[in-house]
């Protein structure tokens, strides 16, 4: 599958058009509190127009170099947890421009928001309601950004939660009651209240010291490019890619919109629905006819706009599974042009007819996609849950169990054929072989690798973001080797993956309300067929 030796050089802008033919530079050196050069520092450059941010990491020399900047004023900053450094802002650059900023850290706090989600489960205080916490309010977003970052009374978390609990109602209702919502308030107050004895900084907890895990030094060249997409009261949940080179963003929770995000100027267009009930939009499809198709997991229903007009619409599905609850999930389309959801009940959508067919088989889905020859695959995010695909033109459901029970999340096919998937609760990566009906699995590294949003770059390196260690990882299929790439924030929580035309895999991380990509510099291996 790969060709040893071979090199090959991501030969990828790291922010902006590729007709950019002349950009600024910033380069630098980071050095600790001892005078040493110092690794694996994010070292980020903020366009004060646009917001557009690009972060890279310090090298082992401790040097650092933010390439490819259009002309504009910068905010910069370091990231390097437990270290602090005055921020630089208003850097003008110039085109062509090559500016020099070192970097002195000095000893700083570590904070609770600083944690990935692994570490906190780990050190947070074993009180009542912690399970509570893990078990719901962890499916959406971690402790972080929405605990950890603010301090409030008792009235101040109740507030919360009671919005919480009437946001996401349709989710929640039946199994978070009254006492389970005394019991995370109690948590809360306890952990991160006004008058909480928990240290303020995890570090000085015993047992922090070990859950930080080093940087690998394979991991150093990795460039992130982010765009702020804040302003909506729900979560950007991923970022597709259309046919005109823009992003369509669903915004989960009490969003009820959709958005595009111009990746050139950084501008967001939204596209509101018509009403205040969450809809809990949870998955964007643009189509090639330049329209967007969209799911309405709390109302179980498909929504389809037109980005011209901005009329969009709804289409209410009233299948129904026994002991499940009815919802659209991941939406994709087909090679007739025809509409495809997970969810309850894996479901087809004829655009001619206005009709949903229900795959009854198949009671419930997660991750869909198609493959070259006119097939949907689907994943069952259960503990014995299958992989399996519907034959587009017959209709036919076929069924594989992996060797292990692991809740299998995501799925992506391969230019070869080759079927991918998440293993979250078995902590490893899934492929099948169509032709053989075969499996392989590939064990992941870390303690909680828990890998969620799945993809495949142009090079057939398979990429998994891990949902409790916030790293982003490559997979290499044919040695199995694992390199797992530091994110510049924690709670990252990417739920897909996509491939744009130019090679750039976006992401979206909902609850720091940024989407982006991200690319490698330098040389790395290349993969053939």
């Amino acid at each position: 599958m790969r060709t040893a030796g071979r090199i090959l050089r991501f030969a990828i802008l790291a922010t902006f058009p590729s007709s950019i033919t002349s950009a600024a530079t910033i380069t630098g050196t980071v050095k600790g509190p001892d005078g040493a050069p110092f690794k694996g520092a994010f070292v980020e450059a903020q366009n004060a127009n646009n917001k557009i941010t690009v972060s890279v990491l310090s090298a082992k020399d401790g040097q650092y170099r933010i390439e490819n900047l259009p002309s504009a004023t910068y905010a910069l900053r370091i990231r390097a947890i437990g270290y602090k450094a005055d921020p630089r802002g208003s850097v003008s650059l110039t085109d062509k421009q090559t500016a020099s900023f070192d970097w002195a850290l000095q000893k700083g706090t570590v904070r609770w928001s600083d944690l990935n989600l692994y570490q906190g489960k780990m050190i947070l205080p074993n009180v009542k309601g912690k399970d509570v916490l893990e078990q719901n309010c962890f499916v959406c977003h971690g402790f972080q950004t929405r605990m950890a970052a603010t301090v409030r009374d008792e009235a101040g978390w109740r507030d919360r939660v009671n919005y919480m609990r009437e946001a996401m109602k349709f989710g929640l209702a039946g199994r978070f009651t009254d006492d389970k919502a005394d019991a995370v308030v109690s948590f809360l107050n306890y952990t991160f209240g006004e008058d909480s004895t928990v240290p303020r900084s995890p570090a000085d907890l015993p047992g922090y010291q070990e859950l930080v895990r080093p940087v690998n030094d394979k991991a150093l060249n990795i460039v992130y490019v982010e765009y702020d997409v804040a302003g909506s009261k729900g979560l950007p949940w991923s970022a597709a890619p259309d046919k005109d080179g823009n992003f369509w963003m669903p915004y989960y929770g009490r969003g009820n919109e959709v958005a595009r995000l111009n990746p050139k100027t950084g501008e967001v267009k939204r596209f509101p629905l018509p009403f205040s009930e969450t809809a809990g939009v949870h998955s964007a499809f643009p189509a090639p006819d330049g329209t967007v198709w969209f799911t309405e997991f709390a109302l179980n229903k498909i929504g389809h706009l037109d980005p011209k007009t901005g009329e969009i619409t709804e289409y209410q599905d009233e299948g129904a599974v026994p002991n499940e609850r009815p919802g659209k999930h991941t939406i994709r389309m087909d090679q007739d042009g025809n509409i495809w959801t997970s969810g309850s009940p894996l479901s087809r959508f004829d655009v001619k007819t206005k009709k949903f067919t229900h795959f009854m088989e198949v009671p419930s889905a997660y991750g869909i996609t198609s493959d070259n020859n006119g097939s949907m695959w689907f994943t069952v995010l259960k503990a014995d849950g299958p992989i399996g695909k519907v034959d587009e033109k017959t209709g036919k459901v076929s069924l594989w169990n992996p060797p292990t029970k692991a809740r299998p999340q995501r799925i992506q096919v391969d230019t070869d054929g080759m079927v991918w998937f998440s293993e979250r609760s078995g902590q490893k990566i899934g492929r099948f072989d169509p032709k053989t009906e075969t499996f392989k699995e590939f064990p992941l590294p870390g303690p909680s690798p828990t890998p969620y949003a799945l993809g495949i770059d142009k090079d057939h390196y398979i990429w998994y973001a891990s949902t409790e260690q916030d790293t982003l990882n490559r997979l290499d299929p044919s040695t199995g080797e694992v390199i797992e790439y530091s994110f510049p924030h924690s709670e990252a929580m990417m739920r897909e993956l996509f491939l744009d035309s130019q090679g750039r895999m976006w992401f979206a991380t909902p609850t720091n309300n940024r989407v982006g990509y991200f690319y490698l510099t330098g040389p790395t291996e290349h993969a053939s067929k």
